[in-house]
């Protein structure tokens, strides 16, 4: 399944200044404050975090709420359809604390509640998985457990798989992705919290190196299946 994420676009301000008087204010950034609803894939700033909305076939919108808060609907029954979206940072660090609260989470058959993001030279995408649905276990069958790291009450086990020739932020490109994946799912309902720090140590002790980072989001995943999240995010 594809993780790509396209569609990279800055949101920017400009202010016209006209002499001898006092500056006309700007027009407001959409989706600066107010529940924005989007259904085209994009990436921007709102309600003072980054955020990120992909799919690529199959019907689903993301709603951005107020803060770190957001929701997302998708229905991909019946295709091969892949959608991630969330909120977070538009720079990722390795020793964020990312909180969260998933007031509703309904994966389907093949979604999950993950932490997200990319690093660049060496291209890497990352997972860090708390919850996922009733078929499909992240990262897939076949994939070579690298060792487990006991982190934030739970236990997660390590994987490395490779895209080959995968859509990424870099275009199309062979890359390698860094999984963490819950051992029990984590309930939906309760404040959480991921110490990513935990899981950057264990990977590379398993000779896993990230690069530069990029961004980081609390992001939703699903794919050839419908369901739903509603997520608030917040660093601690």
């Amino acid at each position: 399944m594809s993780r790509a994420m396209a569609g990279r676009a800055a949101l920017t301000l400009s202010l016209a200044l006209l002499a001898g008087c006092a500056p006309t204010p700007p027009p407001p950034l959409v989706g600066a404050s107010e529940e924005q609803r989007l259904c085209r894939n994009g990436t921007g700033q709102h309600g003072g975090y980054f955020y990120t909305f992909w799919h690529d076939t199959g019907d689903t919108c993301i709603r951005l709420g107020e803060g770190g808060s957001f929701a997302l609907d998708w229905d991909l029954v019946g295709t091969r359809g892949n959608m991630v979206s969330g909120k977070g940072w538009r720079t990722g660090t390795l020793d964020r604390v990312v909180g969260y609260h998933a007031s509703r989470f309904d994966p389907g058959t093949n979604g999950y509640l993950t932490l997200y993001g990319w690093s660049r030279g060496p291209l890497v995408e990352y997972y860090v998985v708390d919850n996922w649905g009733s078929q499909f276990t992240p990262p897939g069958p076949g994939a070579e457990v690298l060792g487990t790291v006991e982190s934030d009450g739970g236990t997660y086990r390590i994987y490395r798989t490779v895209r080959v020739q995968q859509p990424s932020i870099e275009g199309t490109q062979t890359f390698a992705q860094f999984w963490s994946v819950r051992t029990e799912r984590r309930p939906v309902g309760q404040d959480a919290r991921i110490t990513f720090a935990n899981h950057v140590a264990a990977w590379r002790a398993a000779g896993l190196e990230l690069g530069r980072m990029d961004y980081q989001v609390m992001a939703a995943e699903g794919f050839g299946s419908r369901g739903s999240a509603s997520v608030r995010v917040w660093g601690e």
